[in-house]
């Protein structure tokens, strides 16, 4: 969280990562080219069907795999390794003067789909990460001597592996294909609710025949994409209606909607969710240890912090295992009784104290399920100890959804409704919902207080419109928090992140004008940049800062102007 405990390689990477989105914003993107009735794919072993066969894929990165697949028995699946993108390639067949459709389904990291050698315009297109299929298409001319093109899909340095599969090259008949173009699927029938939860609404349709992939829309917007006649919509709100539609899809185009049907989710079970918290809070995280910023005890700590996340808890030798340790001699003879009884006046005073797990040094891992259970065991045992009102996330070196998620889902069993868990994202951890930081935000909904992602330390990053914002504006703050108020939080479990002085950070300090500025953007319209979001979100959680310390350094002038215009919010 602080400079000071954060390594430079995860800044390197942020930094990699914001080159790679400009990167491949410059790419061509072309819209898809419509097929005539002798068009043929010209493709060979589209589906992987026969291993490798027809590809040629560098590193020997690439590899055949039976899971997952979009259709058929097999898919490639390739993997990044230090200065390989995984590339896999094939030489097609293609007549001069031809128009191309060309399209390939795509799964897992950072997924490229392009063309070479075309004799005019070469083309690609890509997608970030994705945990579902997902179609990518462009369209492509060739040029008057041109007999032949390279196709080809990538992944990106350092991202996870990338899945391929029904990679298709439609237009006149080049001598490498045969499969006959097919027709857009027609439209699902038999859509209906068969099950909700407080946070998803579950759903079934009869198969089309001849579709190869179904997308799911909520109230007008495409949700998830599946390869079945089933899917679980997750990450809603607790007792609200939903219209879901479902269209059927394959690499001829997409059916028109279905007849509309309404899910309704379950009224929630009562979970942390920011129980006794005002509608707006502020979050400050308190150094147990001295960096140079003022060394303070929980009772020096400013009331204008309704949450104070206690940096931080302790990895130790059991694994997904955490402790907490008091630096009294660092913290000037502060000893556990007073730490102790001051959690407890905090609490009388009606703020919340939680034990953050992370930081840059703190590496816990919780990668199966004796290490979820050992979490929530030992982070129950701490809030018993120092009296915690919960916990806050802040591992900055990566986590497991599934895990972690049920990790906290069994504190919150032991702890009950009163939990409070907080989380803390770096702001590459939250562009996109299939992020492991996210899906577990997304998994824990119900029970989740608050998400206050970090909006320093960080390279440009991708607003929810699919621009390249950078950081220190107050655009950067409102089109990124922009994809998590439209990726399924709710609006007050939205916080913004910021260093409280040029001393907390690395980078990406703003004043706090820029930060209400911001607030006002997303609650009510106004004070915003060039960004305005298409709708206001007046239940916006509040704001979050590094340090508590920096804060009372730099005279608590952050505390004092943003604390204040959070809790005047309306």
């Amino acid at each position: 969280m602080s400079p000071q405990r954060r390594s430079t390689a995860r800044l390197s990477t942020a930094r990699l990562w914001s080159g790679a989105v400009t990167a491949a914003l410059a790419l061509t993107f072309a819209g898809t080219g419509q097929a005539s009735a002798a068009d043929v794919n010209n493709a060979k072993n589209p589906g992987f069907e026969s291993g490798l066969s027809n590809w040629t894929c560098s590193a020997s990165s690439g590899t055949t795999v039976s899971s997952p697949v979009h259709g058929g028995a097999a898919a490639l699946r390739a993997t990044p390794a230090g200065q390989d993108d995984a590339q896999c390639s094939q030489t097609v067949a293609v007549k001069p003067n031809s128009t191309y459709s060309l399209s390939a389904w795509v799964q897992g990291g950072y997924a490229f789909l392009g063309v070479t050698g075309t004799g005019t315009t070469d083309v690609s297109t890509w997608t970030p990460d994705s945990s579902s299929w997902k179609q990518l298409t462009t369209s492509f001319t060739t040029g008057s001597a041109t007999t032949s093109v390279t196709v080809y899909t990538h992944g990106w340095y350092g991202q996870a592996a990338y899945y391929a599969d029904d990679v298709s090259v439609y237009g006149p008949d080049g001598g490498g294909g045969g499969d006959p173009a097919p027709t857009v699927p027609s439209t699902p029938s038999g859509l209906s609710v068969s099950g909700t939860t407080s946070s998803s609404v579950s759903l079934s349709w009869n198969a089309v025949s001849g579709a190869t992939g179904y997308n799911v829309y909520r109230d007008g917007t495409k949700v998830t994409a599946v390869t079945g006649a089933s899917a679980t919509v997750t990450g809603l709100t607790a007792s609200t209606s939903y219209a879901f539609q479902v269209t059927a899809t394959n690499s001829a185009g997409e059916s028109a909607k279905s007849t509309a049907v309404t899910g309704t989710t379950a009224a929630s079970s009562g979970g942390g969710g920011g129980t006794a918290l005002p509608k707006h809070a502020v979050t400050g995280y308190w150094q147990n240890f001295n960096n140079g910023a003022t060394v303070q005890k929980i009772s020096d700590v400013s009331s204008q912090y309704d949450i104070i996340a206690v940096a931080f808890a302790d990895a130790t030798t059991t694994p997904g295992a955490v402790t907490f340790n008091l630096d009294s001699a660092g913290l000037g003879g502060y000893t556990v009784d007073q730490f102790k009884a001051d959690i407890k006046a905090k609490q009388a005073a009606g703020k919340k104290v939680v034990v953050s797990v992370g930081g840059q040094n703190g590496t816990v891992s919780v990668s199966d399920s004796t290490s979820a259970a050992n979490f929530a065991n030992s982070v129950y045992s701490l809030m018993q100890t120092y009296g915690f009102d919960g916990v806050d996330i802040d591992l900055e070196n990566g986590l497991n959804a599934t895990y972690m998620s049920q990790a906290l889902r069994s504190l919150s069993s032991k702890a009950g409704s009163s939990l409070v868990i907080t989380m803390a994202p770096q702001t590459i951890d939250m562009q996109s919902t299939s992020n492991a930081y996210f899906q577990t935000a997304l998994n824990v909904k119900d029970i989740l207080t608050v998400v206050n992602m970090q909006y320093y330390n960080s390279g440009s990053m991708l607003g929810c419109d699919g621009k390249v914002y950078s950081q220190g504006s107050v655009d950067f703050l409102t089109a990124l928090a922009c994809i998590q108020l439209e990726g399924g939080l709710a609006p007050s479990q939205v916080g913004l992140g910021l260093p409280a002085s040029t001393s907390a950070a690395g980078s990406g300090y703003v004043s706090p004008t820029v930060v209400n500025n911001a607030l006002d953007c997303l609650t009510a319209g106004t004070n915003c940049g060039s960004f305005k979001p298409s709708k206001t979100y007046p239940g916006l959680r509040g704001a979050m800062t590094w340090s508590t310390n920096w804060d009372a350094a730099a005279g608590s002038s952050w505390s004092n102007a943003v604390g204040a215009h959070v809790h005047g919010l309306p």
